[in-house]
């Protein structure tokens, strides 16, 4: 490895210090890293060269000129963070601090296509970034979401069910055509189990994050990383078997899944054979939240069928936070109160003894904090950092 190759690698490995955004002075960087304070002034001055890092307010000082501080430079950068959903998209201008700078929610129906949807998506963020004073070439990474299965090294959704049009497509490739930055692509729940961590929970090490919507789907962090599976499909509760509806139909093909029982357009097919008029999952949001006795049922007992799948999970990955998120989440605890009777019953008292079964505390934000953070932690990492300081 040659001298400027080493010396790019110091500058990574620094940088990778200071990104936590706490205030450090060069004499405390020499201490953590064990360079020469010499070594550390150069490194720090490339790093602000770059714009990467800053200069904070001064440290305590213990006699003489005050020491200088420095720390990660939030606004160096910009991301894209795009969370599409079955029915609605959200686009976000962030920080490198994941602070949401410009941001817009529309209804978009994912089954238009690729290309409409992620033109809008792409003219959107235009537009935000504009809005937020920045401009394209400000742009560190992009980070979208999609609801269905994702291979991850490819960025292309594999056999998505509710997308029709998506399977195999080249996601990162045409977004790359038209914005020249790095784009993540992930599944949107394992996104929302990104952005509820950062939100809620930065210290919990194993979380599974369960989308209820038009879809079901669980996001599962062990260990503090995101668990992806070999095709991408780790979490796809929705599609497992639950006895109660063996002859229920599922858009997958099978019959009895989970996401065919409990998920909003479920709930509202069920209510609409006992003559109430349900649309869809917002109707049956609405008529729980009038109070409509056989709306709360239908929800609990949808509850119950997603507690007799996660009553597996919590035995097989041991959790000690699941969080409920999605839009179905917004009929309140009557949901929550289902999963937790079915789960709390059923599972070992040792592997619930410190579990909690919560409302999403990032709600409807965590799609969009999560493709931030995805992109954020992309474009930060230290590769991508030792390409930056390389070039």
């Amino acid at each position: 490895m040659g001298v400027e190759s080493s010396a790019g690698m110091g500058v990574t490995e620094l940088f990778q210090l200071l990104r936590d955004g706490v205030p450090r002075t060069r004499a405390q960087l020499a201490k953590s890293t064990g360079l020469a304070r010499s070594t550390i002034a150069v490194r720090v001055d490339e790093l602000m060269r770059m714009g990467l890092v800053t200069p904070v307010a001064e440290a305590a000082s213990t006699g003489g000129r005050p020491p200088s501080q420095f720390a990660l430079n939030p606004g160096a950068r910009v991301v894209v963070a795009a969370d599409i959903g079955a029915t609605h998209a959200t686009v976000a201008i962030s920080d490198l601090g994941a602070t949401i700078l410009a941001e817009r929610i529309e209804p978009l129906d994912i089954t238009l296509g690729p290309v409409p949807v992620l033109t809008w998506t792409l003219e959107t963020a235009l537009s935000l970034l504009a809005e937020a004073g920045r401009d394209a070439g400000d742009i560190a990474a992009i980070g979208i979401g999609v609801p269905g299965p994702v291979e991850f090294s490819t960025g292309r959704p594999v056999n998505p069910p509710i997308m029709p049009g998506w399977d195999r497509f080249d996601i990162p490739g045409w977004v790359r055509q038209h914005l020249d930055a790095p784009v993540l692509v992930d599944n949107d729940v394992n996104i929302m189990a990104l952005g509820e961590r950062a939100t809620a929970w930065p210290a919990v090490e194993h979380l599974m994050f369960v989308k209820i919507a038009t879809g079901i789907g669980a996001g599962v962090i062990s260990g503090g990383q995101l668990l992806r599976g070999a095709q991408g499909v780790a979490g796809d509760i929705g599609h497992v078997r639950v006895a109660r509806g063996s002859d229920v139909p599922c858009s997958c093909g099978n019959r009895g899944c989970l996401e065919a029982l409990a998920s909003g357009p479920a709930i509202a097919r069920e209510l609409r054979a006992q003559g109430i008029t349900a649309a869809n999952g917002d109707d049956v949001v609405e008529l729980v939240k009038h109070g409509n006795i056989d709306a709360i049922q239908a929800v609990r007992q949808a509850g119950r069928d997603i507690g007799e799948v996660l009553t597996a999970c919590v035995s097989l990955m041991n959790p000690s936070i699941i969080a409920i998120g999605g839009s179905m989440a917004r009929v309140g605890e009557h949901l929550i109160a289902g999963v937790r009777e079915v789960v709390y019953t059923r599972s070992t008292p040792l592997a619930t003894e410190h579990l909690a079964i919560v409302q999403s505390s990032a709600a409807e934000n965590a799609g969009v904090r999560g493709a931030s953070m995805l992109a954020i932690e992309h474009a930060l990492s230290p590769a991508a950092l030792h390409m930056l300081v390389t070039a």
